[in-house]
């Protein structure tokens, strides 16, 4: 039978924010060097969650060390990695190796540090709620669905629970205080989901300044 969410998470859960940290990027870890991805992964982990890095290399050590057989799999008894672009010959080399990287990490306490996301998975992981309320209100049905920004930005504010706005209020103020280049702040809204333009005339930074302003009235 399939796996129970508490099953899983309890056998695989860390191991399953590892693979989906390389969503979009390449699996290009060596012996000698971590691929962007797991430095990404890193990063976020450590300054976050740091007592979860040695769940992820116990999980990943232990999944190369009995992988699953194809019976199992059909049964989902067991977790598919997603297609990492590697061949499956390689899989079972390249676990034991991102599990060594992170165990390196932690013996040797090299910290990543505090950075700018890289990569989709890192910016959805540090700025969640961001992420809910940009993919949520501001996809491309959002001039379908509210007269205009402000329209969409009172109707989060009203349909959430003001904990959760002020989260969100607090991950605009992170933000905004990378104080990155414009086109960097275009690029963080598009990765955590927003699919049109700010009004006229604002800047993305200058809108997510607005937003945050709007909120915290």
């Amino acid at each position: 039978m399939p796996l129970s969410p508490l099953e899983h998470d309890r056998r695989y859960g860390e191991l399953d924010q590892v693979i989906r940290a390389y969503a979009g990027q390449s699996a290009d870890d060596t012996p000698d060097k971590a691929s962007d991805a797991l430095i990404a992964y890193l990063r976020h982990t450590w300054h976050s969650r740091p007592w979860a890095l040695a769940v992820a290399e116990r999980q990943l050590r232990e999944y190369a060390d009995n992988p699953p057989g194809r019976l199992r799999l059909r049964l989902g008894e067991f977790y598919a990695i997603p297609d990492v672009g590697l061949p499956e010959s390689d899989l079972q080399q390249w676990l034991y190796c991102l599990a060594d990287h992170i165990k390196h990490s932690i013996e040797e306490g090299e910290v990543p540090p505090p950075a700018t996301p890289a990569t989709h998975w890192e910016w959805h992981a540090r700025f969640p709620e961001l992420g809910q309320f940009l993919g949520g209100w501001f996809s491309q049905d959002m001039p379908d669905e509210f007269d205009d920004h402000d329209a969409a930005i009172d109707d989060y504010r009203a349909s959430t629970d003001p904990q959760l706005v002020a989260r969100l209020t607090g991950e605009l103020h992170e933000l905004l205080a990378l104080d990155i280049d414009e086109s960097d702040y275009a690029l963080a809204v598009a990765e955590l989901g927003m699919e049109i333009d700010p009004p006229a005339p604002y800047s993305p930074s200058g809108w997510l300044a607005l937003v945050t302003d709007r909120l915290s009235a």
